[in-house]
């Protein structure tokens, strides 16, 4: 049988961004994926670079909505670090409850649109039942559902008081129960079983070779955490487990965020129960020192990286963003060949992806198809030309 091409998208019903695949495939079976991506790009790093240490937080939360806590927190401490500025221990705890509600929140809206992927609406509407009480909880500590604003340079901007803690450790209960069914629902439910055992399988060997991470690798046995292996906040200070599987497929992954849910709900009872008294920030300098710094940070998609350099000044010279995502789409390209047709959609969806906050500008040449990221010098001379050749008409 002949290879057929089947494109999907930049925009298509399945899709929540847009991002371009080219199947080839040999009657169902797909024999190998072209993958398009920078439909999206925003110039957020740029962005950053031009705004102080006070307004460059606001702005890095809206990389990404899901992952808003991830990125803000990740650049605090990045910063921190390059400051020598110690945050007081409430700070890192506050930080660690809205990481965890925010793990849980991203986690139960994945579960619930890989469900949808397969028709399976009423896991759709439960789980996203229970989210409205993690985003409730969110809301109530920092005043917003999504950025949360919560993080400043030295610690965080909102205390918890009495009442919030006790509020917050009501719902817990429910959602553990919760939690409980769900995990009993994946190891016995048959349409789950059907549509995803065996379904886009992904070696211990292939992840290490291609750099996959966060549940993506730990469904295929890679026991990787940064939170564990590269403690930051007060996870050194908090009992947990790491969640591993060694089916690789997207079973494996189902099961690995079902139990990361639990694991959360433990962290963030613990930092409820045993959040220390004092100050919520540290007096921080308006400037950094020269230097540069790797910071890392276990989102809910996997290890989020920000490399940071400062100059002196109040703002950072460079800071460049590696998200989970981009390092998890090598991984969908090799374990989508010699798939059906069919298994696209909840492949994909067992990556959690997020386009906006993966983007970056590429340039290709039309003469010869070659491609490269342009400096900014070079997109400023090129803007001028082309309001050059405006005036001109």
């Amino acid at each position: 049988m002949a290879e057929v091409v089947i494109p999907i998208g930049p925009q298509h019903p399945a899709l929540k961004e847009p991002v371009n695949f080219r199947i080839i495939a040999d009657g169902e079976k797909i024999v190998r994926l072209e993958l398009d991506l920078s439909y999206n790009h925003r110039g957020i790093e740029k962005a950053a670079e031009q705004r102080n240490f006070i307004r460059v937080l606001p702005l890095l939360e809206r990389v990404c909505g899901i992952c808003s806590h991830s990125h803000a927190t990740n650049f605090a401490k990045g910063v921190e670090e390059i400051m020598a500025l110690e945050i007081p221990p409430r700070a890192r705890y506050i930080r660690t409850i809205i990481a965890e509600l925010e793990r849980m929140h991203s986690h139960l809206l994945w579960l619930g649109v890989a469900a949808h992927e397969i028709g399976f609406n009423t896991l759709f509407m439960w789980t996203w039942r229970d989210r409205e009480a993690v985003q409730d909880t969110l809301e109530e500590m920092s005043g917003n559902r999504v950025h949360y604003g919560m993080n400043e340079i030295g610690g965080v901007r909102r205390d918890l008081i009495p009442a919030q803690i006790q509020a917050a450790l009501s719902r817990l209960p429910v959602l553990e129960e919760r939690v409980r069914q769900y995990r009993e629902m994946v190891e016995s439910e048959e349409t789950l079983l059907m549509r995803f055992r065996g379904v886009g399988r992904l070696s211990k060997e292939e992840v290490l070779k291609y750099g996959a991470v966060g549940p993506t690798a730990r469904a295929s046995g890679v026991d990787y955490d940064v939170r564990k292996d590269d403690p930051y906040l007060a996870y050194a200070e908090v009992p947990f487990n790491v969640v591993t599987d060694t089916s690789g497929d997207v079973y494996g992954r189902t099961r690995v965020r079902v139990g990361e849910l639990g694991e959360s709900l433990k962290i963030v009872r613990y930092c409820l129960e045993h959040i220390p008294e004092g100050p919520i920030r540290a007096d921080a300098p308006h400037t950094a020192p020269e230097g540069e710094t790797l910071s890392r940070y276990e989102a809910p998609r996997g290890e989020l990286a920000h490399f940071i350099r400062t100059n002196g000044t109040d703002k950072v010279e460079r800071i460049d963003i590696r998200t989970p995502t981009l390092a998890n789409w090598t991984s969908v390209a090799v374990c989508l060949v010699n798939q059906n047709l069919a298994d696209i959609p909840v492949i994909v969806a067992a990556i959690d992806p997020c386009l906006s906050c993966t983007s970056r500008l590429t340039v290709v040449n039309r003469n010869d198809g070659t491609a490269g990221v342009v400096t900014f010098d070079e997109l400023r001379r090129r803007r001028d030309r082309q309001w050059d050749r405006q005036e001109l008409r």
